[in-house]
């Protein structure tokens, strides 16, 4: 049962997370190279904006905002599965291997098999969700014992180990093609937002409609799984095929996700750690303040990106690296400690 003091709490983050975020996409709106004034952001969504107006907020703007977004709340609700069937804290999609997984496949599929623009959009999160769920499979073989279960600590070695031996086959894959294609290439290594037209918004929507739903309803399987395996097992949860399910669920989430913001790694692992320290570990409590934090932290990350550094500014996963590295660093040091 949830502590009435808890579920206050919890719904009192959850309003200060959304006027964050609220506020962070006012800014994002007003602020880029064309930029619009901020009082004319309201009249231009009634429709009393100019023509140039109109075009910079509803097909610049808002797609690539409501984008990172939606990614954000994937990534992040990815590694707050993934930290628990792992049973590590240290678990994120991007550093254990599965988006370089998901960008191997991508990678292939973008340099060798002509599709037609208007199903290339949304293609891109299967095929990125085939890349992810086969390295999460061979992750997962590497780290599972017979005797012991799933080893946390393996899990995060083989996944690193997984993770840079494809980053070195994406570097051999992108050498033997052409300029353009390359450059489309390493901007998803760096994690650049590059899905920003409102079909990349329609590809995305209908995995998290299903699956964030699906993650809220599994959510005391979570709390066990979280747990060491043996409690699982005498709770009555068959712990084999409930981690398989939500491994994929995990898998597919961040595969939608990187399949339009490129390699973003450290949202997966930051936005559950913050939710558990605001609201506690259950998952009822801490699962939806992950998500609305990592949507925030990944559209604030995008939005001093776009307006600081070059033109071109700064691609939104090495925003997030910045602060997300020595968070890992920090965690790794008292985890060992």
């Amino acid at each position: 049962m949830i502590h009435p003091a808890m579920a206050t709490k919890q719904r009192i983050v959850l309003l200060a997370l959304l006027f964050l975020t609220v506020a962070t996409v006012v800014v994002g709106l007003g602020l880029g190279a064309s930029s619009v004034s901020f009082g004319r952001i309201v009249p231009t969504f009634l429709g009393h904006g100019t023509l140039k107006e109109e075009f910079v907020l509803f097909s610049i703007r808002l797609p690539r905002i409501v984008i990172t977004l939606l990614a954000g709340m994937a990534l992040a609700l990815s590694g707050a599965i993934l930290q628990s069937v792992a049973r590590n804290d240290l678990a994120d999609p991007g550093l254990i291997g599965i988006n370089a997984g998901a960008g191997v496949a991508i990678s292939i599929f973008f340099l060798y098999f002509p599709v037609e623009p208007g199903s290339f959009v949304y293609l891109l999160p299967l095929v990125a969700f085939g890349g992810g769920f086969l390295t999460a499979g061979l992750i997962y073989a590497f780290s599972y014992s017979k005797s012991q279960g799933l080893q946390p600590i393996r899990l995060v070695l083989v996944g690193v180990g997984v993770s840079t031996a494809l980053s070195g086959s994406m570097i051999v894959i992108i050498s033997s093609t052409d300029r353009e294609k390359v450059d489309f290439i390493a901007k998803w290594l760096n994690g650049s937002i590059w899905g920003t037209d409102w079909p990349f918004v329609l590809s995305i929507i209908p995995w998290l409609a299903v699956l964030i739903p699906f993650a809220l309803y599994k959510s005391n399987s979570l709390n066990l799984l979280s747990l060491h395996e043996s409690v699982a097992i005498g709770s009555g949860v068959a712990v084999n095929r409930e981690r398989i399910v939500l491994l994929l669920t995990s898998v597919a989430l961040a595969a939608s996700a990187v399949s339009v913001t490129g390699g973003i790694s450290f949202v997966g692992l930051m936005a559950p750690h913050i939710a558990k320290a605001l609201v506690g570990p259950r998952h009822q409590m801490f699962v939806p303040v992950s998500v609305l934090m990592g949507g925030w932290l990944l559209l604030l990350a995008d939005t001093i990106g776009r307006n600081v550094g070059t033109a071109e500014g700064i691609p939104a996963g090495i925003v997030v690296a910045f602060i997300g590295a020595p968070y890992f660093v920090y965690l790794l040091l008292r985890k060992v400690a």
